[in-house]
């Protein structure tokens, strides 16, 4: 008798646990779901569901409307046949200068130079308090005459305060005159290495500066304060959170930007996953990788990660190439950081045991590259390729063709960005020609040999939405339908493939695939919910989706019932 009763208290405390843990439980249905599971790259499989059950954060189980009777105790959340998806991954965004640039005057998108001077001056009369007038986006390859513009266009509407307007891709600056002052650019202004002062036919800087020459004025304009940076934070990370986005790799954070992220954690306002990629500039990088790498027991915080950098951009000719521009045979473009110190500065995060996020646009970085990753295999017998260090090309832009199939072999991951095909289509060919187009934004050619793609924005030098990315893979086209067949559409990915490089494959290329990027079983909890269903669409209209919810670890971070 005594063994019975043992018996039905064991019974009865059994079914009181499972019975706890069915309330604790959170159970959503009535929804289309898509996930992958398994392995990154091709091997994944995509599978659909239309439940799901989380518990403390995490997925543990999701299948169909049948789930329902095994968590009777659950609490109910009808999505009402919206779309779910897993929470969005951007691979490479710059987080604090977002921020930043939501507090600006934003010059995106104006097709003109007169509208574009016309906003930052109203801009600059709306506020009178503001010692330095700052913007970005311009871009003057959207413009008529797609010339530079000068510093008298501005002079000509603000003279009395310095104007500093950032080109659209971060890699130009337009002053005004009163900003070339307060920083002693003359005309006899030396360029810095790494930087171009662009100046008149008498010589004199006519307000545009390239690259490493940027910092001659950045250098002397008002630092950004703590409270300031805090706020550029939250409010880049409440815009992130609208659109789907769950995880960011932010691409190049200073020691000050790492101890902000450390704080909002450590305060519970960090809502979300930030993968922090250290700057390789950063004057305490030895310091900050001999401390190792640090993950957060909750996922929202990593820093493993070093991002070094190439050279410049495409559309201020400041990529670097092995061979002259073709719209400028005079011009190579400009390396960032000299050669000798990318061999030094590689060998240096790989033996701290941090992954190497190295930005390259042109094909001269991004082979200069690939040479580093190999002498790293050559002085180890041990190492045939890198991928277990996952280490990155931040852009993959520009790549002879003959040097694709080395990503492969060593093991290196492409981490791309899809709308900088379309945005930068007017122009890509005229700057490198017909014959080097053929291995530029090749998304086909690197997933035909087996490379796993980590899908972004670069936000925000692009839009931050993903679903303007994901648009942009599968149709290689703008958002107008242009051109019509799209841009080199022998080179776009499909549907799965871009879902993929935003969800799995990035968690895989950011050492997180372990817990997040799928709705598998033992993950966390984070996903999205859609008011369209991308399978069903046409892919012309991908990038019209919006996201409704969003959740992180099971919590909804954002919400908006339209």
């Amino acid at each position: 008798m005594k063994n019975w009763h043992l018996i039905t208290y064991t019974g009865a405390l059994l079914g009181l646990l499972l019975s706890s843990s069915a309330m604790a439980a959170d159970l959503y249905h009535n929804f289309t779901g898509y996930t992958f599971s398994g392995k990154p790259g091709a091997e994944a499989q995509f599978s659909s569901f239309s439940v799901l059950v989380v518990e403390d954060g995490k997925v543990v189980a999701k299948g169909d409307k049948d789930l329902k009777q095994d968590y009777p105790e659950a609490t109910l959340h009808n999505l009402y046949g919206r779309t779910l998806l897993p929470g969005l991954i951007d691979s490479h965004g710059h987080i604090q200068t977002l921020g930043e640039n939501l507090m600006q005057v934003d010059l995106r998108g104006i097709n003109n130079r007169t509208a574009t001077v016309a906003k930052v001056a109203n801009y600059a009369d709306s506020h009178h308090e503001l010692e330095w007038v700052i913007g970005r986006g311009w871009n003057q390859e959207i413009w008529p005459t797609r010339e530079y513009p000068n510093r008298q266009d501005l002079d000509d509407v603000i003279s009395d305060r310095p104007v500093w307007l950032t080109r659209v891709d971060a890699h130009a600056g337009w002053a005004n005159s009163k900003a070339l002052q307060l920083a002693g650019i003359t005309a006899d202004t030396e360029d810095p290495d790494g930087g171009q002062i662009i100046r008149d036919a008498d010589g004199e800087p006519t307000g545009i500066l390239i690259d490493a020459a940027m910092q001659l004025v950045q250098d002397i304009m008002p630092a950004i304060t703590d409270e300031q940076r805090a706020e550029a934070v939250k409010l880049a990370q409440d815009h992130i959170l609208q659109l789907g986005i769950t995880h960011v790799l932010d691409a190049g954070v200073s020691a000050k930007g790492l101890e902000n992220f450390r704080q909002m954690h450590a305060e519970g306002t960090l809502n979300l996953r930030v993968n922090a990629m250290i700057s390789g500039s950063d004057p305490a990088l030895t310091e900050l990788l001999a401390e190792g790498v640090y993950r957060s027991e909750d996922d929202i915080l990593r820093i493993g990660n070093v991002k070094l950098y190439g050279d410049g951009a495409l559309g201020s000719r400041g990529a670097r190439l092995i061979e002259p521009y073709t719209d400028d045979e005079e011009n190579l473009g400009l390396l960032i950081t000299p050669e000798e110190q990318v061999a030094k500065l590689f060998r240096e995060v790989h033996e701290a045991g941090f992954q190497i996020s190295y930005h390259a646009i042109g094909d001269y970085p991004n082979r200069l590259a690939l040479d580093e990753f190999e002498k790293i295999t050559a002085n180890d017998d041990e190492l045939t390729d890198l991928s277990a260090f996952r280490h990155r090309i931040e852009h993959a832009q520009i790549v002879q063709v003959k040097d694709i199939p080395r990503f492969k072999t060593l093991g290196i991951i492409p981490s791309m960005q899809p709308t900088h095909a379309t945005s930068d289509m007017n122009m890509a060919e005229d700057r490198v020609g017909n014959e080097r187009i053929a291995g530029a934004y090749a998304w086909r050619s690197f997933l035909d040999q087996g490379s796993i793609i980590a899908a972004g924005s670069d936000f925000p030098v692009e839009l931050t939405n993903p679903f303007y990315g994901l648009h942009a893979a599968v149709t290689r086209q703008d958002r107008n339908n242009d051109p019509v067949e799209g841009w080199y559409p022998d080179q776009a990915m499909t549907f799965a493939e871009a879902l993929r490089s935003f969800t799995l494959d990035a968690a895989y290329a950011a050492f997180m695939d372990d817990s997040i990027g799928t709705l598998e079983e033992g993950k966390w909890a984070d996903f999205i919910v859609l008011d369209k269903d991308p399978m069903k669409l046409e892919s012309k209209d991908l990038w019209r989706i919006k996201v409704l919810s969003t959740y992180i670890a099971g919590e909804r971070v954002h919400h908006s019932p339209k």
